[in-house]
């Protein structure tokens, strides 16, 4: 018992800097763990990652609020979103063939992680967007952060909005008829598609994440499928580490967050579509 729970802080803590840096729930991590480390049952691994998404969004966002990099009016947007395609995707469960979902998710991470690639390797990796669609204007969502690595205000704008909106409805419905996180592809519609700058759309992502998440553990919760012994010592590693992630992102290049955050979105991408095969990795 003693031991599980000095893994379960541990695992918390590695879990809250990725999640608070990269903007995911961490679920590619935990779930791992408990499943194949700790021959959990899947129902209780999924409960433990929802509580592991809710304390990564806690402990980041107070920070992120905090020194203002989150935007907040695109996180009330793209959530409108993202709840709706949720309930949709409950409601097709049984109905829709997950498969193709699962291909076509997969393959848009990877458009994600190649899009990223080529900003790393672009003269203008990082160039900032400062001129908004009309949507963006009528409902303003450009914001401004103060980037303690460069040390200056960013001003940037937001475009392609509809675009965004409709991926973050498509990864709601995945979410909620896949049972998947959208951590990912909440960065992903902000960062590659409205062109805002990775760190407010990482911030943002932090929070929308822990709104969608509360919901389902509701759920989680009223069936059994939340262990105390589990969810507890992890959800306060991942506090711990959340804190210590929202604070190292702040003073962290741009560059190297793509580098760190490429390899998950390959790796999460290649899972989804071999899912979509009937091939589990």
């Amino acid at each position: 018992m003693f031991n599980s729970i000095v893994i379960m802080l541990g695992v918390g803590v590695l879990v809250g800097i990725l999640g608070a840096i990269l903007g995911i729930g961490g679920g590619m991590i935990i779930t791992p763990v408990l499943t194949l480390g700790m021959g959990l049952d899947i129902k209780y691994a999924i409960g433990a990652s929802l509580i592991a998404v809710i304390a990564t969004s806690s402990g980041a966002t107070i920070a992120y609020l905090r020194d203002n990099v989150l935007n907040l009016r695109v996180a009330m947007f793209l959530e409108i979103a993202t709840s709706v395609g949720a309930i949709v995707g409950a409601l097709l469960t049984g109905v829709l063939n997950p498969i193709f979902l699962y291909i076509l998710f997969g393959f848009l991470l990877f458009f994600s992680g190649a899009n990223m690639v080529r900003k790393l390797w672009g003269k203008n990796s990082d160039q900032i967007t400062h001129t908004d669609d009309k949507l963006a204007k009528d409902l303003r969502l450009s914001g401004s952060y103060y980037d303690k690595n460069l040390h200056k205000e960013i001003d940037y704008g937001v475009t392609n909005v509809p675009t965004g909106f409709g991926i973050m409805f498509g990864a709601g419905v995945a979410s909620g008829l896949l049972g998947i996180g959208s951590g990912a592809f909440k960065v992903i519609a902000m960062d590659t598609f409205m062109k805002m700058p990775l760190k407010p759309s990482s911030s943002t992502s932090n929070l929308m994440m822990g709104v969608t998440a509360a919901a389902s553990a509701t759920i989680y919760f009223f069936n059994g499928s939340i262990l105390p012994q589990i969810a507890v010592p992890l959800a306060l590693g991942i506090i711990v580490g959340a804190a210590i992630g929202s604070r190292v992102m702040q003073i962290m290049p741009t560059r190297l967050m793509r580098i760190i955050f490429i390899p998950i979105l390959l790796y999460l991408g290649l899972q989804m579509i071999l899912k979509g095969f009937g091939v589990t990795i």
